[in-house]
């Protein structure tokens, strides 16, 4: 029989789309309240992978991702997204009340890119309190790669760099985790 063994802890990033730039700084410090500092973020690019939130967000979309520190366990991923969706809640539109933000909070370890989600698939393993995981990258041969049900805008080199650069700075605090606790 094989012993159980605790995963070590992930590094949580939040992936997010915003209909107005002018909400950027107030979100950020949203999500680093609920989430953890900020100690990565990619650039920000117009997105234009689908048309899925225009009837809601508009059609001038714009994507970018946050890395948060410090790092936990996966097991707390449901928890961050219905925190996000608190903070999604708190940005709607005071008229039509749609959402001017999109927040999808996720992690990463050594191997892989988990992202949650409130809508089932095929792929996609049932948490708790109504949120789903989907392993959407994996890493093998010193990079990221996608799946066959992976968004299109996970691959793009704006993601895929950002994914790149935050594994190294989680495997670097995971070092200096496991060098804290020898001397300790």
């Amino acid at each position: 029989m094989a012993t159980t063994v605790e995963p070590k802890p992930a590094k949580y990033f939040v992936a997010f789309l915003l209909a107005d730039l002018t909400l950027l700084a107030a979100v950020e410090v949203e999500i680093a309240a609920a989430l953890g500092a900020i100690d990565g973020r990619s650039a920000i690019a117009e997105w234009q992978e689908s048309r899925f939130y225009a009837a809601e967000m508009g059609t001038k979309l714009w994507r970018g991702f946050w890395a948060v520190h410090p790092l936990r366990g996966a097991e707390q991923l449901a928890a961050a997204k219905c925190r996000s969706q608190g903070i999604e809640d708190g940005f709607r539109d005071p008229v039509s009340r749609g959402r001017r933000v999109n927040l999808d909070p996720g992690y990463l370890d050594a191997l892989k890119v988990v992202l949650a989600s409130t809508k089932n698939a095929n792929q996609r393993v049932y948490l708790n309190s109504g949120i789903y995981a989907e392993a959407t990258l994996f890493y093998h041969h010193g990079r990221f790669h996608g799946l066959s049900y992976t968004y299109p805008d996970y691959l793009t080199p704006l993601a895929l760099e950002f994914f790149q650069a935050t594994r190294a700075v989680y495997v670097e605090q995971l070092r200096r985790l496991a060098d804290n606790s020898s001397t300790h």
